[in-house]
């Protein structure tokens, strides 16, 4: 993952020390580099975490008027550049940032449309002194901003934006509310602190003189299912099929998560197979506590151990597996750490364990797994 910050500011000068600060508590989303655009009335941070074209995708991004900071994954990058490149444009490498810029270039706000994948990113426009704010369709990547006294200020993450003066820690009875009957869920647009929001799932927004406007671009809708159950299981196989594959793209080591778990094993199956192509082995870990064997109970909600399924599943894919095994002590020790690194209370050990198992995979050389968390994206370890 990367992160992204940035202030516009029509009535004084940034102090661009402030959107610094801001960024260095980005830096676990992007750890291996960090750039800044400062102009008249801007500036934007980014923290990068190298995982496609290091030489030519270094942000902030600039193509004629526009710059980009940009925090995402675009499976389609290879089609619509095609489409771009028969309109006469050229690339300097084959970084998918470099694609969502000149691709906002081209078709302005009607590139949501086009984009396949999980993102969230900002575009000043100098020219017309406006600050266009997206956010995918299923809100995979996060985006927050605040509207201060002399303009906006925006970033991945609330501890960002809370690093700026303007944004004061303030929680209203709604915020409290939602810590504690509804956490680690929000509710739509809110950011629990008085003045805090975020850009909803499938929309996106203009800052400029006039203020802020905020529209939805995408909308889920119903249709009827007239498939038989072979042509829908056939349907189904092939999104899998082509959402796993897509997403296999990056020029640093890649793993899996597996869990030994439907979605878990789906995903490291399909991606065994796909480095088997290559001539190469796919690397998979999975999660277990000391002791876990012995004082494992039987329930409902989980009868059975995931230790068997994960190491059978290992050997069927034929995968370089390791097991991670984390202790009760360290559990608790991590909560403070998971739970800065979520910005907000959620699920206690739940989160301090997903937190210790990523900085262990991290350890062993792998900046990027797959996983079947439903988190924010395919898990970037930090």
């Amino acid at each position: 993952m990367c992160g992204i910050a940035g202030e516009i500011n029509f009535r004084t000068q940034i102090n661009n020390e402030i959107i610094r600060e801001m960024s260095r508590a980005l830096t676990p989303r992007g750890p291996d580099a960090d750039g800044f655009f400062e102009h008249e009335h801007v500036c934007l941070a980014h923290r990068r975490l190298i995982v496609i074209d290091p030489e030519n995708g270094a942000q902030p991004m600039t193509f004629g008027d526009l710059t980009l900071v940009y925090n995402g994954e675009l499976y389609n990058t290879t089609e619509i550049r095609g489409g771009l490149e028969k309109r006469g444009y050229r690339f300097l490498g084959h970084s998918d940032t470099e694609v969502v810029l000149k691709a906002y270039a081209e078709y302005g706000e009607k590139c949501l449309e086009m984009f396949n994948g999980i993102f969230a990113f900002a575009v000043w426009n100098r020219s017309e002194q406006t600050l266009f704010l997206a956010r995918d369709r299923i809100g995979v990547k996060p985006l927050f901003y605040a509207e201060t006294e002399n303009g906006l200020v925006f970033a991945s993450e609330i501890k960002a934006l809370l690093k700026h003066p303007g944004v004061k820690p303030v929680i209203t009875e709604e915020g409290a509310a939602e810590i504690m009957l509804i956490g680690p869920a929000r509710i739509v647009g809110g950011g629990v602190f008085r003045d805090i929001h975020d850009i909803p799932a499938a929309h996106c927004a203009e800052f400029s003189r006039k203020g802020m406007t905020v529209k939805r671009y995408w909308k889920l809708t119903a249709s009827p299912h007239n498939e038989s159950f072979t042509e829908t299981a056939s349907r189904v196989r092939e999104l899998i099929f082509d959402a796993v594959k897509r997403q296999l793209v990056s020029d640093v080591p890649l793993c899996t998560f597996l869990s030994g778990g439907l979605d878990s094993s789906v995903i490291s199956a399909i991606a065994a197979a796909e480095f088997a192509k290559r001539g190469e082995r796919l690397h998979t870990f999975s999660i277990d506590y000391k002791n876990n064997r012995e004082n494992f109970k039987a329930s409902a909600f989980q009868p059975d151990e995931d230790a068997p399924y994960v190491e059978e599943m290992a050997r069927f894919i034929g995968s370089e597996h390791t097991n991670v095994v984390l202790d009760t002590p360290a559990l608790a020790e991590a909560l403070n750490d998971s739970t800065y690194a979520r910005d907000l209370p959620g699920m206690a050990d739940v989160d301090s364990s997903l937190w210790l198992f990523c900085r262990e995979i991290k350890n062993a050389g792998f900046p990027v797994a797959l996983s079947g968390e439903c988190a924010d994206e395919t898990e970037h370890t930090r």
